[in-house]
């Protein structure tokens, strides 16, 4: 009777927290373009499962972590932008703002060889500098025991048969993983954890679930607010690669303390959440059972997420046994961190540093506008060797240049909506770039406005997201009167056009009809069911599949084939420019 009151109750919780941490199937989107030139493992003919476990892109990456450090607070303006390297562990100092207790120490509490066997004593580990390929050193700091199961040879197996998943994932990875491995080693903690994002996100900045988590790590907002990575209009700190990064180390050295050093069963609580494997812990040890990870009862995707971790670190350690070849990364940083001195046009930035605008938001995916966020943080990643000529350039404009921004002289019969429409960007940013208060335009006076605010088809789908989540109660419904456009009525209402439209399932212009019924105030629930739709265009990169497109843009193959007029057996190639519908759910 016990045991049955037991799995009552663990059934209960694990409907509750499933609620809670468990985001669904993860949209991983494809390559980026325009980076330094992909790591790609060589593929060799391996004999395939006969029933290969869940792709790891398809399976959805639960817990979305966080920190308990506050994120960075703005920096004062300098008259001239500095570069901040990123320097090893031995000049670097912790980025978490508590010291983590040493790596491998020996758990207090439970002391049965299951419960610490994933914990190894840290060893002397050599140099980072004196490597030259950054995958040997992430080798000398591997820690975790992963011992034989058939949990982990059965995700290895999908692996070694994938190598076009494990290519775009390296690929991604070259821009990231030295300062993931440098802030790893900084802190003592095994070196395996900077293959999580493989399982995460395939090391996809912009991977989005359908539970909202996003970024390298897949937090969820409210993890993430929880843990001091900033979201707001202009910024979300989940897809800052140094604050996202800093949050989510301290997440798991959290962990890893609270359940006594055992590192399989932090990364267990990392994805599903520590009130579960704190559940499972003490079911165990009430029935004298063992309470290491391979003994837990934990939710299917959990008791699949430790394996693909530690397969992918048998991957690493020794590519050759799974008939694969790891291209050597250079062991050095891809990226410096440089110091804007306030706000700036990414395009302007890219500009003055030689770059691509998607290369700079790849780096930068934080930022899902045309610029930087106005209240900090005031810096950006850049390539280690366009670092030094940007910060010579910035020096050389002013603010005015530095954030793109152009004149435009009000006309008769101008609203801050329709200069908005006109210069394709929206009510909020004509209004801080020039501080203007509520009421009508005065004719020829000069506005601010950006000069150029387009942006890569990832960042517009990032933009479109939280520009669709509309909060508030039951929304007010007015009848259209003569002559009222979406315009008048959001300014009337003191709406973004953008939203209101949306809350109605329309573009920003269509038109309306006298006695049409809108609803208005910015008050519908964000379960709602209003959509709008946006079209981008999407430049085919090399490595790109259809599927993969789709996955990104959050449609269906034949819906992205009836856009493009492309057949019942899609093929593309790259260059190709692909007309995608994207779609804002308020």
């Amino acid at each position: 009777m016990t045991r049955v009151r037991q799995g009552l109750a663990w059934t209960a919780l694990i409907a509750l927290c499933a609620c809670a941490h468990s985001p669904p199937r993860l949209a991983v989107a494809p390559t980026p373009t325009a980076v330094a030139t992909p790591t790609t493992p060589t593929e060799v003919a391996l004999p395939s499962p006969s029933v290969p476990p869940s792709s790891p892109s398809a399976t959805a990456p639960t817990e979305a972590p966080g920190s308990t450090a506050a994120a960075e607070a703005p920096e004062a303006a300098v008259a001239a932008p500095a570069v901040e390297a990123i320097v090893p562990p031995a000049a670097a100092s912790q980025t978490g703002p508590v010291a983590p207790p040493a790596a491998g120490a020996a758990p207090a509490g439970d002391t049965t060889p299951a419960a610490v066997a994933s914990a190894v004593p840290e060893a002397p580990v050599a140099s980072p500098v004196q490597y030259s390929d950054l995958f040997e050193r992430m080798r000398g700091g591997f820690k975790l025991e992963d011992g034989d199961h058939k949990a982990i040879d059965q995700q290895l197996r999908w692996y070694a048969n994938n190598p076009d998943y494990l290519q775009r994932s390296f690929g991604r990875a070259d821009l990231y993983l030295y300062h993931i491995v440098t802030e790893l080693e900084a802190r003592g903690m095994p070196l395996e954890l900077a293959l999580l994002p493989v399982v995460e996100s395939a090391f996809e900045p912009y991977a989005y679930s359908r539970a909202r988590a996003t970024g390298l790590w897949q937090f969820i907002p409210g993890t993430g607010s929880r843990y001091g990575l900033r979201q707001d209009w202009w910024y979300d700190g989940r897809r800052d690669i140094v604050e996202s990064t800093r949050a989510a180390l301290d997440y798991l050295q959290s962990l890893h303390d609270e359940f006594n050093g055992d590192w399989l069963l932090a990364i267990a609580a990392y994805n599903c959440g520590e009130l579960i494997v704190e559940r499972s812990v003490a079911m165990n040890r009430a029935s004298g059972r063992p309470i290491d990870f391979w003994s837990l009862w934990l939710p299917k995707e959990t008791r699949a997420y430790v394996p693909k971790l530690l397969a992918m670190r048998r991957l690493v350690l020794d590519p050759r046994a799974y008939g694969l070849e790891i291209t050597p990364v250079a062991n050095q940083p891809y990226f410096a961190r440089v110091a804007t001195g306030g706000q700036i046009s990414l395009k302007v930035a890219a500009e003055i540093a030689g770059i691509t605008p998607d290369e700079l938001y790849e780096l930068n995916p934080a930022f899902h506008r045309w610029a930087t966020d106005p209240v900090g943080p005031y810096y950006l990643l850049l390539p280690v060797d366009a670092a030094e000529v940007f910060t010579q350039n910035t020096a050389q404009l002013s603010p005015d240049q530095l954030l793109g921004v152009t004149q435009y002289r009000v006309k008769r019969g101008d609203s801050v909506a329709s200069v908005a429409q006109h210069s394709h960007t929206t009510i909020n940013v004509i209004r801080e770039l020039n501080d203007l208060p509520e009421g009508r335009l005065t004719v020829g006076e000069d506005l601010r406005v950006p000069a150029d605010a387009e942006l890569p088809a990832k960042v517009v789908l990032a933009a479109a997201r939280v520009d669709g989540r509309v909060r508030g109660h039951r929304p007010h419904v007015l009848v259209v009167r003569h002559g009222d456009t979406l315009y008048s009525i959001a300014r009337r209402n003191r709406m973004d056009v953008g939203t209101l439209a949306a809350m109605n399932g329309m573009q920003p212009g269509d038109a309306l009809r006298a006695g049409q019924r809108i609803k208005v105030a910015g008050s519908v629930s964000s379960s709602g069911h209003s959509r709008s739709h946006r079209h981008v265009v999407y430049t085919v990169r090399s490595g790109d599949t259809v599927a993969g497109i789709a996955q990104l843009f959050q449609c269906s193959v034949p819906q992205l084939a009836a856009w493009n007029g492309l057949g019942a057996h899609p093929h593309i190639h790259a260059g190709q420019k692909l007309r995608i519908h994207v779609v804002r759910h308020t």
